[in-house]
């Protein structure tokens, strides 16, 4: 993927993404396409399944020997295109021509199950009100906007980050109805994604989706 998918500036958002606090610490895995070592939270672990299939396997959980590919969507393309599952796995894997389609409908939804349980542990305030006592506080790691939001609310909490000396990353990758489904609430417009333990583990999957989809809708990037 071109760029430096740890960023979202200039691509998806006005921040850099918050720290995992990860580091260069850890784990290595061998990139089946480019044949590097990268570090597995930029890479998507695929495992055969039952039928042959190459499967994606985002929680590195499934058992079964990993493929692992760089998270992004020409990687996992070229993989499926050019048999290279098979390959690595020296047996008969198919993939099939929608694989990445598939990783990222799969991130999407990990990414919004994580929202319900940041809420269950207190990691998400919404509402426009208590947004912005989140971001005066300088508790705020992620101002979740609903893909209907107005610009008047975006721009009053962007504005309201900038007074506090704080860059928040901007995500747009959910409806008000799908935000509202995944917290148990009403009329979700403005969500925040408060900082620590639980945003450093969300930051892994917004980076691995950064490179199969825009994580802003078009036009939001340039009122930043």
């Amino acid at each position: 993927m071109a760029g430096d998918r740890s960023k979202a500036r200039g691509r998806d958002g006005p921040s850099e993404f918050p720290p995992t606090g990860d580091g260069d610490t850890g784990r290595q895995r061998r990139d089946i396409v480019s044949g590097e070592p990268r570090e597995e939270e930029a890479l998507i672990r695929f495992v055969a399944g039952p039928d042959g299939a190459a499967t994606p396997d985002l929680a590195r959980k499934l058992p079964g020997r990993g493929l692992w590919v760089a998270a992004d969507r020409a990687s996992v393309e070229t993989a499926a295109r050019k048999g290279l599952f098979a390959r690595a796995a020296k047996a008969r894997v198919t993939a099939s021509p929608d694989l990445a389609n598939q990783v990222e409908r799969l991130l999407l939804a990990r990414l919004l199950a994580g929202l319900g349980l940041a809420r269950k542990a207190g990691e998400i305030t919404w509402g426009f009100d208590r947004v912005v006592a989140a971001i005066e506080a300088g508790r705020v790691a992620f101002l979740v906007e609903a893909t209907d939001s107005a610009f008047d609310g975006r721009r009053k909490l962007l504005a309201a980050a900038r007074r506090r000396g704080t860059s928040p990353s901007l995500l747009g990758l959910f409806s008000s109805e799908e935000l509202s489904l995944a917290l148990g609430a009403e009329n979700v417009i403005h969500t925040a994604f408060l900082a620590g333990r639980g945003a450093e583990r969300w930051t892994s999957d917004v980076r691995r989706l950064s490179g199969f989809r825009p994580l802003l809708p078009e036009g939001w990037r340039e009122e930043s």
